[in-house]
């Protein structure tokens, strides 16, 4: 997590850079405007249907738990995904948001597995912490990382309300991240099968990055 961007990285970085700054304002408004939506829906919405913390549990007895939570997430992910990508366009555009909320409610579980309560406000940040180090370019994964690892220290500068969290640097780094997987995904013939095998990568690597993220504070 700490290693710093390849050449090839940056340059692949530097490339989408031009691409954004060649878009009209009004179009990136319009997309951190829908992401910032939508991501305060699954966030507000999953709280209410998410179990409460797991106590007294041992840490191997959490993961036993979480494997098969994660097959499950990982399964209904796959679905979706060749769901979506065998409807061509305008169902692959829907997978944007399903497969939003179907990440999100996996990493409340999570939290509620690792004994950490998903409604408290720190730990929601959190929770969209674990996301962008999933799924964020290297050089914005040692930054997140590195607020992570002093978590603790963060928190005490972090605002106090979500609406100031940095939404456009948040959909950018997650849309840079997907672009060429899910314009595949939309291809005719193809598309349900890229669908169904991207998505179900996403969810186990999205899985493997919230183990180690909870590993590392409750751990420490």
């Amino acid at each position: 997590m700490r290693k710093k961007p390849s050449f090839l990285q940056k340059v692949s970085k530097g490339t989408q850079r031009k691409i954004n700054s060649v878009l009209p304002e009004k179009y990136h408004q319009v997309i951190t405007s829908a992401v910032k939506s939508l991501t305060m829906a699954v966030l507000y919405g999953s709280k209410f249907v998410t179990t409460p913390p797991i106590n007294d549990l041992s840490l191997k007895e959490r993961e036993l738990i979480l494997k098969d939570k994660t097959r499950f997430y990982a399964t209904t992910a796959t679905l979706e995904g060749a769901a979506t990508g065998a409807g061509g366009l305008i169902a692959g555009l829907a997978d944007f948001p399903l497969l939003l909320g179907i990440k999100f409610k996996y990493l409340y579980e999570v939290a509620s597995i690792y004994g950490f309560d998903s409604s408290d406000y720190f730990e929601r940040l959190y929770i969209l912490h674990i996301f962008q180090l999933a799924f964020s370019s290297k050089a914005h994964m040692n930054k997140i990382f590195e607020r992570m690892e002093n978590w603790d220290e963060y928190i005490k500068s972090l605002p106090d309300e979500i609406d100031e969290f940095q939404w456009r640097e948040f959909q950018q780094e997650y849309r840079d991240y997907l672009d060429i997987a899910k314009l595949l995904q939309m291809l005719p013939v193809i598309g349900a099968f890229v669908g169904s095998y991207v998505n179900n990568k996403l969810l186990k690597q999205l899985g493997e990055t919230a183990v180690y993220s909870y590993r590392m504070r409750l751990l420490k």
